[in-house]
């Protein structure tokens, strides 16, 4: 969960402290100066002094603030497509994930789905829980959410990562139709059916018929291996 700038005051020692605001300053210098030139002229192999911030973050801060931080430095600069599309294609997947978090609290409309696209493209359970987020449940349209949702369930990223689930799943006929085939491919090759099939399957009927649905037997899987941040 993303921590607020008064809560990683409290918990940074005093060097990262010092450090975090010292680019977030750097980023509002940016986010106030819009037609300073050579903002927007930054190429592949230049950027803005709170881009290397963002990349040196968890350096500094610790990997488990790293998310956080450059969360909030993407705020702070008002961060637009061609510097979250750069920090995507350049950053590692930690640095991916914290962009697709964040996409959601920039003024950016749909024009950065293809980041998320990418994502969920991608076999790191960390991206694709990121992609499926607010940004994602707001922007995807119905097929590549209901895509978005079974690749959940294939790569045992929790349900509960799915923004809008309850929202967007109800009385989705052609979701539950692939849920009940992926229950059934799963079965017919001898493989345990995830129990969050039962939960987005249930999620599926209206709200007259959920008590009367029939849902696969479930299995719970094994837990899938932890990455590192």
């Amino acid at each position: 969960m993303l921590k607020s700038r008064e809560e990683l005051d409290a918990e940074l020692a005093g060097a990262a402290r010092a450090w975090l605001h010292e680019a977030l300053a750097e980023a509002a210098h940016d986010a106030a100066t819009p037609d300073a030139p050579g903002r927007e002229a930054t190429g592949p192999y230049t950027s803005p002094p709170w881009e290397l911030r963002y990349a040196a973050a968890g350096r500094h801060c610790g990997p488990e603030h790293a998310d956080s931080v450059r969360s909030l430095l993407l705020v702070e600069a008002r961060a637009t497509l061609p510097s979250v599309t750069r920090l995507y294609e350049q950053g590692t997947a930690a640095e991916r994930r914290a962009v697709l978090l964040t996409l959601h609290r920039l003024d950016l409309g749909d024009t950065a789905l293809p980041l998320v696209e990418d994502a969920l493209r991608a076999n790191d359970t960390r991206l694709v829980a990121a992609a499926v987020g607010p940004y994602g449940g707001d922007h995807l349209d119905t097929h590549a959410w209901r895509h978005a949702v079974l690749k959940c369930l294939f790569t045992e990223v929790p349900v509960a990562a799915v923004a809008r689930l309850a929202d967007r799943a109800r009385g989705d006929a052609e979701l539950a139709r692939m849920l009940g085939d992926f229950a059934d491919e799963r079965t017919a090759a001898g493989r345990t059916v995830p129990e969050d099939l039962r939960t987005v399957l249930d999620l599926t009927a209206p709200a007259d018929e959920g008590a009367h649905r029939a849902t696969p037997t479930a299995v719970p899987a094994a837990p899938a291996p932890t990455e590192e941040s």
